[in-house]
């Protein structure tokens, strides 16, 4: 595998995404025999945001692969509360692990901390941007639920806006042929605009609808997402968006019988809990094999050596990236990196256009 970190599922060759979706099936079948597979080698989980499954995957991941671990879930304990910058905190992390698995509200901000770690970094998730590990789970999970990752008509339903899981699978399966879209969610909800160009440019079919009840039925996946409080500005924003979907019994059964529901979970309200008995719901199925997929993930990042420093990265622009919640803001050192679209500046950290 030639990527050195995993910040976005496309840096990986479609040759590694597919044996790591086969190892992670071997993984799922014959667990006991990668119990040392990772002896020896530290994983330091930097979560600066909550997180139940994500984090507590990655741990089992590599506790069951022989490994250990270090990090921080809250980092009100530890030298960032006392302002210690992304930088400082990854270079010296980076002096300890073999790994790096980060979780931050910023986007972009795993790709800043792989400019300056010594070892492979992997994004668990950076504010509403990307959430590649949660994509693979997804890959994973639709590869042995539905048999095969093209010729799928996929519902994403909630919040297509800031749901970083969505954003990741949209851009994965827009790879695979003749796959199609139903983009779900209140008009203030959408997907920004670098999601629609990714479809775009893989010439994928899609659509937009402001009814779940309307478009289930023609769904071969859906994948629902709660309206994440967090990434509003205020409550009333929130409060006008939340319960708009909700998937229950009465929508199920105008669906198709092979249907699969996927969620990257935690859910609030928007699947109700008589949905849980339904054989077509696979929500929690997906979360053990997220933890393969991981495994496999895992297995194969470790393959590269340890590194020094990357070179520093110089600044590609004079300017500095307009989106408010980019690491840029928050992290000023970090160099100005952008690419060029179609006449705009492009953010490289968080993928804003400027």
């Amino acid at each position: 595998m030639q990527a050195k970190d995993i910040i976005d599922l496309d840096q990986l060759l479609p040759s590694d995404l597919k044996e790591i979706i086969q190892t992670a099936g071997v993984i799922k079948e014959n667990p006991t025999y990668f119990t040392d597979h990772c002896h020896g080698n530290i994983m330091a989980t930097l979560f600066y945001e909550p997180s139940t499954r994500t984090q507590m995957s990655f741990q089992a991941a590599m506790l069951h692969l022989g490994g250990k671990l270090i990090g921080f879930d809250d980092p009100s304990n530890s030298s960032v509360s006392k302002g210690e910058s992304l930088k400082d905190t990854v270079r010296v992390v980076s002096n300890y692990a073999d790994l790096i698995v980060i979780r931050n509200s910023c986007e972009g901000a795993a790709l800043a901390a792989s400019l300056y770690a010594r070892c492979p970094v992997i994004n668990a998730g950076d504010g509403g941007h990307l959430h590649p590990t949660q994509t693979l789970t997804d890959l994973v999970t639709l590869s042995y639920e539905k048999g095969r990752l093209d010729n799928l008509t996929v519902g994403l339903c909630g919040d297509n806006k800031n749901g970083r899981t969505v954003h990741s699978l949209i851009k994965s399966l827009a790879k695979y042929k003749n796959n199609r879209f139903v983009l779900i969610s209140t008009p203030a909800l959408q997907a920004p605009k670098y999601v629609i160009d990714c479809l775009k440019a893989q010439g994928c079919a899609y659509s937009f609808s402001e009814s779940l009840e309307e478009s289930i039925g023609e769904l071969d996946v859906l994948y629902m997402t709660r309206i994440q409080k967090e990434r509003f500005a205020n409550l009333a924003e929130y409060e006008a968006q939340k319960g708009v979907f909700v998937l229950d019994k009465q929508k199920m059964a105008r669906a198709k019988p092979d249907l699969r529901v996927l969620h990257p979970l935690p859910r609030v309200d928007e699947i109700t809990i008589d949905v849980d008995d339904d054989p077509r719901a696979k929500y929690f199925e997906q979360t053990e094999y997220g933890m393969y997929a991981r495994m496999a993930l895992i297995m194969r990042i470790l393959e590269k050596r340890r590194r020094e420093v990357p070179p520093k990265q110089a600044d590609t622009h004079d300017r500095t990236c307009g989106n408010p919640r980019c690491i840029t803001q928050l992290e000023r050192y970090l160099p100005k990196w952008f690419d060029e679209r179609e006449g705009k500046l492009v953010c490289r950290y968080c993928e804003y256009e400027n």
